[in-house]
């Protein structure tokens, strides 16, 4: 199966690369084309999508704007809340406003060039808004229609979201937490319905990179390490720092390995949702900007149907990531928590 899947991928993109080779512009391509295309930065692009920001741009022109609220706070000031609209002039190029100026999407003090205090509501924060109204909707429903239909048989949004929360229990949280699951499902089924539904939306057309925003994976994974050091057992400390079974000499190399293995796992989950997230972003926006550099309609015919084929891999990674971290997150908890009853355990 790997190979199929890799001779079919290889065929693909041997495909694009002909094309590319074959129609690299179109005949009647204009001088104000070429302009275009020379001004046409893709790393720009991809970057902004990828990124936060203080606008959310939904497609181009003045009215595909979003210009979100800024709320500084300095000492000399206090709080100031203003829109991000005031940093941008009509051709939409940035300019100082009120004594402060916006830098690489960072706000500074126009005199002293200092960082200020930034609690602005900017595109990630804006998505993560969203998605949290969009899962107490969700779940609210959910709840009324257990209400609704005690006793029989779901309908309707219940009966599609109640074999997810069955399929975390059983096969992810219950295996690996063990007898005292039903403490951490909560927060075990916010994490992963979370996740799933920040990686949905952001593959939807202008939607910010939620969940491949770093700052958004360390806190979740910063809430895992948490609930595992606070909840480990005596068991699990006397492993890290007097593991059973071990010379007395190996222990001082095995200690710094144990305490450095007790951050490594909240990292390891950090980068593994951030990396695949943003690495399917801009695969899929490299491919949509093919057709932009190259101005061929073959080239665009091309990469749309791989965009298409990535888009649906991408739907499969949403569900995935959010199972992963989930899953690893149940572990590390479990591992934690775990009763120790002989020491070859």
């Amino acid at each position: 199966m790997k190979k199929a899947f890799s001779r079919l991928f290889s065929k693909i993109f041997g495909l694009l690369f002909f094309v590319l080779a074959a129609f690299p512009r179109t005949a009647t391509a204009s001088d104000a084309d070429a302009e275009s295309a020379e001004s046409f930065n893709v790393s720009e692009i991809i970057l902004h999508h990828v990124m936060d920001d203080h606008v959310w741009h939904f497609f181009d022109g003045h009215y595909g704007t979003l210009y979100l609220p800024v709320i500084v706070y300095t000492n000399e000031r206090g709080v100031e809340v203003f829109s991000s609209r005031h940093f941008y002039n009509e051709e939409h190029k940035l300019v100082p406003y009120n004594g402060y100026k916006l830098e690489h999407n960072h706000i500074y003090l126009e005199e002293s060039g200092k960082a200020v205090l930034d609690l602005s509501i900017t595109k990630n924060v804006a998505m993560l808004l969203i998605n949290a109204t969009l899962l107490v909707v969700v779940f609210m429903a959910v709840a009324r229609g257990y209400k609704k239909n005690a006793g029989r048989a779901p309908n309707g949004i219940q009966a599609f979201i109640e074999p997810i929360v069955i399929f975390v229990r059983d096969e992810i949280v219950k295996p690996n937490i063990g007898a005292k699951y039903e403490r951490y499902l909560p927060y075990m089924l916010t994490l992963f319905f979370f996740i799933l539904f920040g990686n949905l939306l952001g593959l939807l057309p202008g939607a910010g990179n939620l969940t491949g925003n770093f700052a958004v994976t360390l806190t979740l994974a910063s809430l895992t390490f948490i609930i595992t050091n606070v909840m480990g057992n005596k068991a699990y400390w006397g492993h890290i720092f007097w593991t059973p079974g071990v010379p007395l000499l190996l222990r001082v190399v095995i200690l710094p390995v144990e305490i450095i293995g007790i951050f490594t796992k909240p990292f390891s989950l950090t980068v593994r949702l951030f990396v695949a997230i943003t690495a399917g972003h801009i695969v899929l926006l490299s491919l949509i900007c093919l057709a932009f550099i190259f101005q061929s309609i073959v080239v665009g015919f091309v990469s749309s149907l791989i965009v298409l084929f990535i888009n649906l891999i991408e739907l499969l990674v949403a569900g995935i990531q959010a199972y992963v971290f989930t899953l690893f997150s149940s572990l590390y908890i479990g591992m934690a928590t775990a009763d120790h009853h002989d020491e070859h355990h």
